[in-house]
């Protein structure tokens, strides 16, 4: 199942290099594997080690792990936007939102969320039972 699996996905990222060397819209697929090659750093000497050392800090603190993982969820998709801002290449409508005021808004507000739910997740747990 495993050898299917890695020729299966070999399968597809040999497509999609095709595809892409061979896509008349791409005009520099050198930058386009440059691009994807610093990904790949950036993913796995930053990105990977920091997402590690946070979930082991937050192992003990189920709301926090919970929220990192919504937040790094969001920003996933919320970063390329935020990214892109103003370049709407003579196209208001393409970008319209404030998206970088928005992301934060949405990290704060879940962050206080996150924290009222601790909060009240420890008053739970700290107070004094009454024998019925």
């Amino acid at each position: 199942m495993r050898g299917a699996l890695l020729l299966g996905g070999l399968a597809l990222l040999g497509c999609g290099v095709v595809g892409l060397l061979t896509d008349p819209y791409v005009t520099g697929p050198l930058g386009v594997l440059l691009w994807a090659a610093a990904l790949v750093v950036v993913h796995d000497g930053l990105w990977l080690p920091l997402v590690c050392g946070l979930g082991a800090a937050a192992t003990g603190r189920p709301v926090l792990r919970g929220w990192l993982v919504v937040a790094a969820a969001v920003s996933a998709v919320a970063v390329p936007a935020v990214l892109r801002a103003g370049d709407d290449h003579g196209n208001a409508t393409l970008l319209p939102l404030p998206y970088l005021r928005n992301w934060l808004l949405f990290l704060a507000a879940s962050a206080a969320a996150a924290a009222l739910l601790a909060l009240v997740r420890r008053a739970v747990r700290t107070a004094p039972r009454r024998d019925r």
